[in-house]
């Protein structure tokens, strides 16, 4: 299922999550070099490696510390990076506009920081030690975290989505974000009896993302101004 819009407006222009689409796109574009030649430099520098915060491996690039959020902006690919960003448009516009930017920023910054705690305890409690000194990058645990604000918040948007090969119809946002949680528990499930059933995408970290996003979507909206109505 592909998104392709929400029908509840904003009240003004989504400045931040318009400026992280565009710090995603600059890095991909001129420091990881589009996927090409410069990728295996730039995920050597800059991203996070999970056997790094226990020590047992040699540390690469910068220190964990650094590229536990220096990873949120990195991506794999073409297709890794524009389903990101479309996700992060589609409802990081209107959590932007409940919470106010500020608190938006913070939000998402702390959202990929406990997306990927979260992968980090699963990869070094239950996963191998080649599974740990597997990189982790991209902005997909931060966004899983905007998606569980957004399924607190607007749970009675809807979205309009695309159902390859040709079918469109709206699905309500509760349901559309439900489908996305329990495809990520399943899968990433399976990762651990099947490492190759999970494609080398971090579920966990989406989860712990979500799970970031569920909790804590109703404090920073505290004080705010409810969100616009669904238009119809």
């Amino acid at each position: 299922m592909i998104p392709i819009k929400d029908n509840v407006p904003t009240r003004r222009f989504p400045v931040v999550t318009v400026a992280l689409i565009v710090t995603n796109t600059l890095v991909w574009i001129f420091y990881e070099h589009a996927g090409g030649a410069g990728l295996v430099r730039a995920v050597n520098e800059l991203a996070y490696h999970p056997c790094e915060v226990e020590g047992s491996c040699v540390q690469v690039g910068e220190d964990w510390q650094v590229t536990a959020v220096t990873a949120m902006f990195m991506h794999a690919s073409w297709a890794h990076i524009l389903g990101n960003m479309l996700f992060l448009w589609i409802f990081g516009n209107n959590v932007e506009d409940t919470f106010g930017r500020l608190r938006f920023l913070v939000f998402y910054l702390l959202g990929g920081l406990a997306a990927t705690a979260t992968q980090t305890f699963v990869t070094l409690q239950y996963g191998s030690a080649e599974q740990a000194l597997i990189p982790n990058l991209g902005a997909s645990g931060a966004i899983a975290a905007v998606l569980g604000a957004y399924f607190v918040l607007l749970p009675y948007g809807k979205v309009l989505t695309f159902v390859p090969p040709f079918f469109f119809f709206p699905i309500p946002a509760i349901i559309f974000l439900g489908i996305y949680f329990v495809y990520q528990l399943v899968v990433g499930g399976a990762s651990f009896v099947s490492p190759e059933a999970g494609g080398g995408v971090a579920y966990f970290a989406h989860l712990g993302g979500i799970a970031f996003g569920l909790v804590v979507a109703k404090p920073f909206a505290a004080g705010r101004p409810r969100a616009p109505r669904p238009t119809y």
